[in-house]
């Protein structure tokens, strides 16, 4: 198996955990100890893949290795979040410095990420160029990563009241990210190539544009 079905195999079964675990269903079948060692384990593979994603980046333009980089950053982040979150009650006073804080720089790092990576991708004017390889896929990661940062805000607790402001908003929108990465990482697997791999050329003249100085 190629090194991007490797990587795009670690993207889809962490996105399968972060997917399932929001459900309530989920959490009344195996518990939530069990539920919070599902996202754990879940970030842990996308910690996995990114730094695959970042290997794979090596021999390509120093934007496309920041992209990589950034997300894999966002990864470990949300490694953070989850471990703590195993043993750190909602009413803990701390939990937004040890839970919610990391889980919103995990948050950022994405939107940093998949914001460069759809600029740099085919676009016509701001919308995707259609008929390319994978030419959804910049797109449709952007909007996981968005799903993801309007989680991390509703999953702020309000120290007064020790709850969640959505947990809701907070459930869902970890679920809907989780399913655009998703539907990324099965497209790379099934054909074997991201598109990521045909974004050299954007992303070299995205950063010619960046590094020329004006005038």
């Amino acid at each position: 198996m190629s090194r991007e079905r490797w990587m795009a195999l670690l993207f889809v079964l962490g996105s399968s955990c972060f997917l399932i675990g929001p459900f309530p269903g989920y959490v009344e079948l195996v518990g939530p100890g069990a539920d919070a060692v599902t996202f754990f384990v879940g970030s842990i593979l996308f910690t996995a893949g990114g730094a695959m994603q970042v290997w794979l980046s090596l021999d390509g333009p120093r934007s496309a290795q920041w992209v990589a980089g950034v997300q894999s950053a966002g990864t470990l982040f949300f490694n953070a979040t989850t471990f703590r979150a195993m043993d750190t009650l909602l009413t803990n006073p701390d939990y937004d410095r040890l839970v919610w804080r990391p889980d919103a720089l995990g948050s950022i790092c994405f939107l940093v990420s998949g914001v460069i990576g759809y600029v740099a991708s085919p676009r016509r004017g701001w919308r995707p160029l259609r008929g390319g390889h994978a030419w959804w896929e910049p797109s449709v990661n952007l909007l996981g990563c968005v799903f993801f940062g309007i989680s991390a805000v509703a999953g702020y607790v309000v120290p007064d009241h020790g709850s969640m402001l959505d947990l809701a908003a907070a459930n869902w929108n970890t679920a809907l990210g989780a399913a655009c990465f998703l539907a990324c990482g099965v497209a790379t697997l099934r054909t074997g190539h991201s598109s990521k791999s045909h974004r050299r050329r954007p992303l070299r003249a995205l950063e010619r544009k960046i590094l020329t100085p004006k005038g």
